[in-house]
């Protein structure tokens, strides 16, 4: 299974992450980052350049080997304004999906457009039977793109809510 390595998704185009990116994601989530922190234990105010090259490299790396598909959310003019990935540990036939967005663009209907999009992509993969969104309880935006692009809860882990795609 590999998806492909660039999707269009309307007024947004979805791209593997390549490490010459990385000065931009760490301004990204520096930009973002108290939207961020209390969801993300990665987007610390410590987060910069070394973080997100380290993050694109191995992005990279695990696209290689399969087990994780990272790409990164641009406008169609070029503007980084987030990340999206399908994540393959939560057991075989599985994918998860994960997303954030850049704090001036969210709230405007881009993640759930980008996810709409990503979900097709990952139903049409040989060997996916279904699709899993984890937020935490408190993740309202996360939530609202979830509920919206076809996922349900299915169940809670802590505070985490999770949810499967029922289209």
């Amino acid at each position: 299974m590999e998806p492909p390595e660039m999707i269009n998704a309307g007024d947004l185009v979805l791209k593997r992450w390549e490490p010459e990116w990385s000065a931009e994601l760490a301004a990204a989530v520096q930009e973002s980052q108290p939207e961020l922190q209390p969801f993300l234990p990665f987007a610390t105010p410590e987060y910069g350049l070394a973080e997100a090259r380290e993050f694109t490299e191995r992005s990279v790396a695990n696209w290689a080997a399969g087990t994780e598909f990272n790409y990164a959310l641009f406008t169609t003019v070029g503007d980084l304004i987030g990340a999206v990935g399908l994540m393959t540990d939560r057991g075989p036939g599985v994918l998860e999906i994960g997303y954030w967005l850049r704090t001036p663009w969210a709230g405007r209907g881009r993640m759930t457009a980008t996810v709409t999009v990503l979900v097709r992509v990952a139903l049409s993969l040989e060997g996916v039977e279904g699709l899993m969104i984890r937020h935490h309880r408190d993740n309202h935006a996360s939530a609202a793109v979830a509920a919206k692009t076809g996922f349900v809860e299915t169940g809670r882990d802590g505070d985490d809510v999770i949810r499967e795609f029922r289209g």
